[in-house]
Parts: C-alpha cells; structure tokens; sequence
C-alpha cells in the first residue's frame, strides 16, 4: 500500500539526519507527562518512534483517503447555503474525520487539552505530505497555528473553552484582511468595542478569509479608535454563530477545496486574547511567522506532487523509440525540479528545527532551573536571541524560496508532459493553479524579500552561514565548502556596495539578489553537511553548487555595477499607463 511518509527517501533521511530527538526534548520538558499521561513517551527514543509512527499515519491516510478524492474536491468545490452556512466538498468532510479520529488535529498542543504535543519540525513534515495529496486540505489542516496562539497568549478560561474542541477537530481561521487592507494590516478598521459591562463585541467586513467557515475565528480589531496605526489593533477570538455571516465564496484560480470567505460581523460576541493593542505587533506576527512555515511546507507538497508526475510520465513516454527521459534537455528539467524540491525542503525544515530550538530557549527561562542560576537563565537568553534573529531572516526566505519552486516545478512538469500536461486528463494542471497562491497569501514573494534583506544587510545571514561553517569538513566536501566561502566574499562586497548608495533605493532594487545569494549559500552548506552523511546527498550538494554558484556571481555582478535604470527610467521602460475607453 502506498505510504507518502515511507514513500519519500528524502523526508525520511532529514528525520533521521536532523536532530529531532532535541526538539522532542523540547516537547516534553524532560519527559515528565509520562507520569500523568500513560500515551506520552519516556525517553528520546520513545519520542523519536512515537513521531515517526505519527508521520507514518498522516502518510497512509494522505494516500489512501485524501489523494484519491483531490481531484473531484477541486471540481465540486465547497457550497454557500442559504442560511450562510457552508458544506465542505465530501472528500474534504472525510479527511477532517479521518485526521480527527487518528488524534492528528492537536498537533502541537499540550497533552492536557487532548493535543498530541508534537514539534513543529515534526508538524512542518506532516503538513508537507497532507499538501502533496491535497494542498486545499492543507489550508484548514494547517490552520493549527490558532490553536498554538491561543495557547500561547490566551488566558487559562480561554484556553480550556477553545482547545479541547480543536484537539478533537474543531477548525478556525485567521480573520485579518479587509477589502482595503490586506498586504498593510495596520489599515484594519474592523472595530471591536466592549459594552457597559465589559462584554467585547466585533463589527465590521473581513474578505479573503482561508475557512471562514471555521468554529474558532481569530479577528484582528481595531480596539483603540483614535490610535490609526497599528498600535490599536487587538486579537479577539469569535465563535462562529448567527452573528457571523459569511456573505460569498471567493471563485477561485486553485485550492478549490479551501473555502475563501467573505464575513460580516453583525456586533459579534468575542474575548480579548492576551492585552489590548498586542493584537498586531505581538500576537498576529506570531502567528503569521508560524503560517509563513506552513505555506512553504505546502508548497514543498504541491513540488514533490507534481515533480512525480512529471517522472513517471517521463519514463513511461516514448518518443522516437524511446523514452523521454533519456533526452539530455529533459533530464535537465527533471534533475532542477528534483534539487528545486530538496533545497527548498532542506530550508524550510532547517528553519522549523530553528522554531523549536527558539522555543526551547524560551521554555528553558520559564524553568526553575534558570528562575534559580543565573548563569543557565543567560544562556537561555542569550540562545533565544541569538536563535530569534535566525527566524526573522530563515522564516520568510523559507516561504518565498518555497513557494517559487513550487511555481517553477509545477510549470516544469507541465513542459516535460507537454500537450497532455495541459489538459485535465493528468493532475499537473491542478498543481500549477494550486501552486500560484502560495506566492500570495501569508505575504506575498515580495514582503519576505523585504523581511530578508534586513537580515541580509544586518549581517545575520552571513553570521547562520558562518554558525554552520564551523563543521569538520571531509576532504571530500572540502572543495565544495571553498566554493561556499567564496560565495560568501562576494556577498559581503555586494552588501558593503549596496550600503555606500545614497537613501534605499539601490537596496530594494536588488533586494530579491542579495537573498537568493544569501540563500543559495546557506542551502549550500545545508547540503554540504547531509553529503556526509548520505552519498546521494553528496551528489545533490555538487550540482546545487554547479547551478547555483554562476547565479550567485552573476547576481553580484549586476549589483555591483550600480546600474538603477529600472527605477530612473521606468516610464519610459514600462511606458505609458494604458487608456481604458
């Protein structure tokens, strides 16, 4: 039977080659629920099978129950009732049930609201493979992160109200944008307001709201009226009920199978999480950080789904006497959609594995231990920050590189089916409109290169890629770790050049090249380090270099040379706005 957790080599090796067993160590706090909770493991090793076990189930269910029903999910789609309710497409409805009866819908929660209390390296793995079967599902699978904030910043009323329900299946949403603010959430005007007695209430029109639908809404709500940034936006969670509306679906170009929401709050009943005016800076950047993951872990789904497509359609085709991937140009395709999906994986749970390390530190102030030594208290400081300024640059550059291969690759497999590519006898067509989103939504491509240059500029980019390094190399990889240093020289001019520029105008024109720079090396490293542990790996490691490190010159080249046409000269270049008659 088909298994898309045993059925990946590459998932399966990161499990073993990262050091999930750290993060597991995390979870459990030394291993103290197993005295209260007799399903909670022991030991490392306990925690380590129980993870595995826990991906090898969502693995099983993905294949046998939610892939065979992607396809007529994306035709049949979800309906809007005429009482505002909204009906899943069926195989959506049974991969809910499924996950829920299996305990997968409490991922990350602690065991004593029913969760599973999972990492989230452990989490981002999963996601990956429920998007490769179906990456709509994904979009209401992975929403879990509104569970995590509601942990993380609720009161204890709060939390006993909502996460019980969400580890038994209860879904949610993120309740942010409006029609006029969605990439610039400080526009927010969706106002939430508390009545004599201190009750909250929401009023106002959310769009663009992944399952709206859902039972736990968390809105972002402007709480302090004469305060128009974002200093007056609170987090209020909302239960879906007769005061809220859901007025359209979104028709859509992919993921028909998640339901995109149009709602209005009709003076809703809410509660305050956490304080007031920490609804934006504080509690929806948390939250966002964790979606950001999510979508590239989806993103990587949709890649490795339509990457096998294009491979077993590759080897089967015949033309000319033989099959199509033993054509050199074909080859070329199949060799980058393949390398395009590990660097992005390799990256993205590199940046999860960071998550919970940040986590850890964070936890580890919180413990007696550190309460009592100051000495342990400055280490799990010191960790923290040094881990946090690591998220803020891996995070959103995990995201874009993610979800643009998840572009190029889903495009790519079209071109290696061809003509049949193009039709909807064969999925491809699918993955390339389900693709599309994910350089969109949880801020588009061009945010995350915003969020990565700072670290790019800043220097925490160089300091991760020189924090990984510092490794005993083989002679072996040597050679390839001399290319990498060298990568690194030149990053370091094109950084010191952008900053001598006058005002910022030459850093944002070359923002998007100095991140792919910074990242080609830190997924070279990243490479370097599995190539030592994995033959095949050491062959991946050469030829991401091999096709990378040109780039990389040439990026720096064209920074270098100073040239800001594009700004200087755009309207003559893009030329005259067009006349609508």
């Amino acid at each position: 039977m088909a298994n898309f957790y045993n059925d990946n080599e590459d998932i399966k090796f990161l499990f073993r080659h990262l050091d999930v067993a750290r993060t597991a160590d995390i979870m459990e706090e030394n291993y103290r629920f197993c005295a209260e909770f007799d399903y909670a493991p022991e030991n490392s090793d306990d925690a380590v099978d129980n993870y595995e076990r826990i991906l090898e189930t969502i693995g099983q269910i993905s294949a046998d129950e939610i892939a065979p029903t992607a396809e007529e999910t994306d035709i049949v789609g979800n309906v809007l009732n005429d009482d505002g309710s909204v009906t899943y497409a069926p195989g959506i409805s049974n991969a809910l049930k499924r996950l829920s009866q299996a305990d997968m819908m409490g991922f990350t929660l602690p065991y004593r609201f029913g969760g599973i209390n999972c990492s989230n390296l452990v989490y981002t793995m999963s996601n990956e493979i429920v998007s490769r079967a179906d990456a709509a599902l994904m979009n209401i699978y992975g929403l879990q992160g509104i569970a995590e904030t509601i942990n993380a910043f609720a009161s204890e009323e709060i939390k006993q109200q909502y996460l019980h329900g969400m580890s038994a299946g209860w879904t949610g949403a993120m309740v942010l944008t409006e029609p006029d603010a969605g990439s610039d959430l400080q526009a927010v005007k969706t106002r939430a307001y508390q009545d004599e007695d201190g009750n909250w209430f929401v009023h106002g029109v959310k769009r663009f709201i992944t399952n709206g639908c859902g039972e736990v809404l968390l809105v972002l709500a402007r709480t302090e009226p004469d305060i128009s940034d974002g200093r007056g936006l609170s987090l209020l969670v909302v239960d879906s009920g007769p005061t809220v509306k859901i007025r359209r679906l979104e028709h859509k170009l992919g993921i028909n199978g998640s339901p995109t929401c149009e709602i209005f709050f009709d003076n809703s009943p809410a509660q305050l999480i956490g304080d007031r005016q920490r609804g934006l800076i504080t509690y929806v950047m948390s939250l966002m950080n964790g979606a950001r993951v999510g979508i590239a872990a989806q993103s990587i789904g949709i890649g490795e789904a339509a990457y096998r497509a294009a491979r077993d359609y590759g080897h089967a085709r015949k033309q000319f006497g033989t099959a199509i991937d033993t054509f050199p140009a074909v080859r070329e395709l199949l060799v980058n959609m393949q390398l395009d999906i590990q660097a992005a994986r390799t990256l993205t749970y590199y940046a999860s594995f960071c998550v919970d390390i940040e986590n850890g530190a964070l936890r580890g102030l919180e413990s007696e231990e550190a309460k009592n030594d100051k000495e342990i208290r400055k280490g799990h400081k010191q960790l923290a920050r040094k881990i946090g300024r690591y998220n803020k640059v891996l995070t959103p550059m995990s995201k874009y590189y993610a979800s643009e291969m998840s572009m190029r690759v889903a495009n790519d497999s079209i071109a290696v089916l061809g003509g049949s590519g193009y039709m909807k006898d064969y999925a491809c067509e699918r993955y390339l409109r389900d693709s599309r989103i994910t350089t969109i939504y949880e801020g588009t491509s061009q945010l995350q290169v915003l969020a990565g240059i700072a670290g790019v500029t800043s220097g925490t980019a160089k300091t991760i890629i020189e924090d990984l390094l510092d490794n005993t190399w083989t002679k072996e990889v040597q050679p390839m770790i001399d290319q990498i240093r060298q990568g690194l020289e030149l990053l370091d001019e094109c950084v010191a050049f952008v900053k001598e520029q006058p005002g910022a105008i030459h850093r944002d024109l070359y923002a998007r090249k100095l991140v792919d720079m910074a990242l080609y090396l830190i997924v070279g490293v990243l490479f370097c380090d599995q190539a030592m542990a994995n033959d095949t790996k050491h062959a991946v490691a050469r030829r991401w270099l091999a096709w990378r490190m040109p780039e990389l010159r040439m990026d720096a080249e064209m920074i270098k040379s100073g040239d800001t046409q594009i700004v200087d000269d755009f309207e003559i270049l893009a030329g005259p706005v067009p006349v609508v008659e």
